[in-house]
């Protein structure tokens, strides 16, 4: 059975970069992974996002369900998405036999610097910028970020740079879902 595992953290701590990282080291290992980025699957779901309370529950859902039909159908899945509510990723949990979460963590003030620079080519640019304004909704300022309760692994964004938490989630997918 394949596996699920959730990025979640901050907007700018460095899912993005670090799920991809993954993804090639565990490529090269022979092991095939699909990583779902919902900064890009948000422009089909909601090519004009709200980020209302709403909006979320229903790309959360959909994206927890992708996940969900990719892990039945045999493939392992990185889902790439900040997911401000535990509830968001407690429906993957529930909806996938083999699923963990990665923290990736970092403080506020390291996410707004990074993402002032940050070249992703979905993410939408200027995310801090916009908390100051009317009906703003930024994780981490305007709405909660609840961090995971009991993650799989949490990878530090601020004392060990990318390749050096991708290699950290690697060691730790292989330790967790090696075939028995």
């Amino acid at each position: 059975m394949s596996w699920v595992v959730w990025f979640t953290g901050l907007p700018g701590c460095g899912k993005t970069t670090i799920a991809k990282e993954v993804k090639a080291r565990l490529e090269e290992r022979g092991i095939k992974v699909k990583v779902l980025e919902l900064d890009e699957i948000r422009r089909v779901i909601t090519p004009e996002p709200t980020y209302t309370d709403q909006e979320r529950e229903v790309v959360y859902a959909s994206l927890a369900y992708m996940a969900k039909l990719l892990s039945e159908s045999g493939t392992n899945v990185i889902v790439d998405a900040t997911a401000n509510r535990r509830k968001y990723r407690d429906l993957a949990r529930k909806l996938v036999p083999k699923f963990a979460e990665v923290y990736v963590k970092a403080s506020l003030e390291a996410c707004i610097e990074r993402e002032r620079g940050r070249k992703a080519v979905y993410s939408p640019k200027g995310i801090y910028e916009k908390a100051g304004g009317e009906d703003a909704t930024v994780p981490g300022i305007n709405v909660a970020y609840e961090e995971p309760l009991d993650p799989g692994v949490v990878v530090d964004a601020e004392r060990l740079d990318p390749d050096q938490n991708a290699a950290v989630v690697v060691d730790w997918i292989l330790e967790t879902f090696r075939e028995s």
